[in-house]
């Protein structure tokens, strides 16, 4: 910043020029050390520097998902935290935030929120306690009153520290991952909701199975449709979708039923609102003359119910127009799917999203295979080289027992091999020679040759059936999303309605008001 802030002669109107040729106030500084001189700084520089590293750092690190697995950096540290303490016990949320402040350095008011809000979503995260209600807007207990451990689902589609790439903490003492890898479209799953710097992201949340398959049907070169799904249910007008791309909106409407010619009951909310926020604006609308209502009456439990109670005379099909019309029981949402991709924001459509997603997990299905097949070569090696040398009797041998150094008895064994060499997956090593002399004699008197060779067949098997699946990736890609639809599917049905909505005319449903 030396030569952004670098004194400039004061024009007569009380400017200074700019390194662009325009002028800019200088501020009004005036060092100590500088006698009576009065010096001028430039704030161009800031704004070119300061404010674009702050709004880089924003969007990249605090508010936009990144559409690898599509977290924020704190979602992405939460779970990791989680995994790290996971046991199979519920952990105090008090517990898993302070660990969590190891990789986050923005305390623990920002962790709770975000710790929270992925608890409320259901899907990575097993709750206990009061965490909050989406229907009504309560807030979640103190971090010390409720626990919680990873999902079944977390547990299996979001972690793998053999496929995942690592760096360094914000103070150097702990790894954390670059990305987790996710082996599902997460981010459409869940949806995102978050303003950075400039820009801001919307996307909404979609349901488990289609999304299970869509990727099965892109994998086989099919079409496919992605629509938005609600855990607080209502139906949908999704004609405006424009695939999640900017510019696209929805319609979302509650689900309002008659209970008798003077009754209408309100079960389900738009996406989000809350009870209250939709008891306020019938009661608003009510109070301007849109509608005429007796009273409204919140009896939410476990399930929305809100019952209004009409006035006499009121027909209830127009009144339930002028709800949908005047007050929140419909509401309208612009999606912005924006993410961040090869360290840059990105604005995509819902689809390539998904497509993204499931090359993704096709890659990482793929390492994960390449990593199991190297594992078990590696051993099959290991065991062949440990055959022979108890069945040849190597550790017998006058050389080897009478040898001078170690240099010398490794040498002798790699002689000794030398016949079996071409049989061997890879080249024998000197570690190789070093484990086999670590081989104690209670191992080599229990030695059996039958079982080692039926133990060496399976691996050999092993290693043919994943290269067959190696081979056939796609298939196999597909198989991993239908055994994780059939696994967990079940729990999350739609809970939107799709429909198309019918324009309402404000001026035939808004109740006469004015005396003429």
């Amino acid at each position: 910043m030396s030569e952004d802030l670098e004194e400039h002669k004061e024009n007569e109107d009380g400017r200074v020029p700019a390194d662009d040729g325009e002028t800019t106030l200088h501020s009004d500084y005036k060092p100590t050390d500088a006698g009576n001189a009065q010096v001028k700084h430039q704030l161009s520089g800031m704004y070119q520097n300061w404010f674009l590293d702050y709004a880089s750092y924003v969007i990249l690190e605090r508010a936009v998902p990144h559409i690898v697995d599509g977290l924020k950096p704190v979602q992405r540290r939460i779970l990791h935290s989680m995994r790290r303490m996971e046991d199979g016990r519920y952990n105090k949320v008090a517990n898993i935030v302070g660990h969590t402040m190891q990789f986050h350095p923005h305390g623990d008011a920002s962790i709770g929120d975000a710790l929270v809000q992925l608890g409320q979503k259901e899907l990575l995260i097993d709750c206990q306690g009061n965490w909050g209600n989406i229907l009504t807007g309560d807030s979640a207990a103190a971090p010390r009153y409720i626990e919680a451990r990873l999902s079944k689902l977390a547990l299996d589609v979001v972690f793998n520290p053999k496929t995942t790439e690592w760096k360094l903490s914000y103070d150097g003492r702990n790894k954390e991952p670059v990305t987790l890898p996710v082996k599902f479209p997460l981010l459409l799953a869940q949806g995102v909701e978050g303003i950075a710097v400039g820009l801001s992201s919307k996307i909404l949340p979609h349901n488990f199975n289609e999304l299970c398959q869509a990727a099965i049907h892109y994998l086989h070169g099919e079409e496919f449709r992605l629509y938005p799904d609600f855990q607080t249910g209502g139906s949908i007008d999704v004609s405006k979708y424009n695939d999640g791309q900017r510019g696209g909106s929805v319609r979302i409407r509650a689900k309002i039923e008659k209970v008798d010619n003077k009754t209408l009951a309100v079960r389900e909310i738009p996406y989000g609102k809350t009870v209250a926020t939709v008891c306020d604006s019938i009661v608003k609308a009510s109070e301007k003359g849109k509608i005429k209502i007796r009273k409204v009456e919140d009896l939410t439990a476990g399930n929305v119910e809100i019952l209004v109670h009409l006035a006499p005379g009121v027909s209830s099909d127009k009144t339930i127009d002028a709800l949908y019309a005047f007050t929140d029981c419909e509401v309208s949402l612009s999606p912005n799917c924006c993410v961040i991709d090869d360290q840059k924001p990105h604005f995509l459509s819902v689809s390539d999203v998904l497509r993204k997603s499931v090359d993704h997990t096709l890659h990482l299905l793929r390492r994960e295979l390449e990593i199991h097949r190297a594992e078990v070569q590696e051993t099959l090696h290991f065991a062949s080289l440990e055959k022979i040398f108890i069945e040849e009797r190597i550790y017998k041998d006058k050389e080897f027992e009478q040898a001078p150094s170690m240099d010398a008895a490794c040498a002798h064994i790699d002689r000794r091999l030398e016949p079996y060499k071409p049989s061997f997956s890879r080249e024998v090593t000197r570690d190789d020679i070093l484990r086999l002399m670590e081989i104690k004699m209670a191992r080599i008197l229990k030695f059996n040759a039958d079982k080692a060779e039926e133990l060496m067949a399976r691996m050999r098997q092993d290693i043919a059936e994943t290269n067959r699946r190696l081979e056939g990736i796609v298939e196999y890609t597909v198989e991993w999303f239908r055994n994780l639809q059939e696994k967990y599917g079940k729990a999350f049905p739609r809970r939107t309605e799709l429909r198309n909505f019918d324009t309402i005319d404000t001026a035939k449903v808004i109740e006469d008001n004015e005396n003429l």
